[in-house]
């Protein structure tokens, strides 16, 4: 009979950890199936990927570049135009530059638009 109801206590703790972590990933604010916060994380590490890209030109030219240019000049080792309905742009100005990565709602509707820029903080866009 004890090892009847240390089972069922085990068992309880079990269903109520799991209870606890899986309400605790759902309201950290990351939204989507496992597969669309993977998508999310590897847009924004492209974005981090991009701007340091555009620091690296801006260091050995004084200017920063369009997409095409940072990979014509070796500044981005890998030309990336986009990732799992996400589409990369760049624009420049003398004084920084901005790189924003367009989610096609049309596509996936839960997902968010991202941008960067010489501060180096990827921040989601409306």
């Amino acid at each position: 009979m004890r090892g009847l109801v240390g089972l069922l206590i085990t068992a309880l703790i079990v269903v109520l950890g799991y209870w606890y972590f899986a309400s605790k990933t759902q309201s950290s604010g990351v939204p989507g199936t496992p597969a669309q916060v993977i998508s999310t994380v590897g847009v924004q590490s492209d974005l981090l990927s991009i701007a340091q890209a555009e620091r690296i030109y801006w260091a050995g030219h004084g200017s920063y570049a369009s997409l095409d240019e940072l990979y014509s000049s070796g500044a981005l080792a890998v030309k990336k135009s986009g990732r799992a309905g996400y589409t990369y742009s760049a624009e420049t100005s003398s004084d920084g530059f901005t790189v924003t990565a367009h989610c096609d709602t049309a596509a996936t509707p839960a997902c968010s638009s991202f941008a960067v820029d010489q501060s180096m903080q990827v921040h989601p866009i409306q």
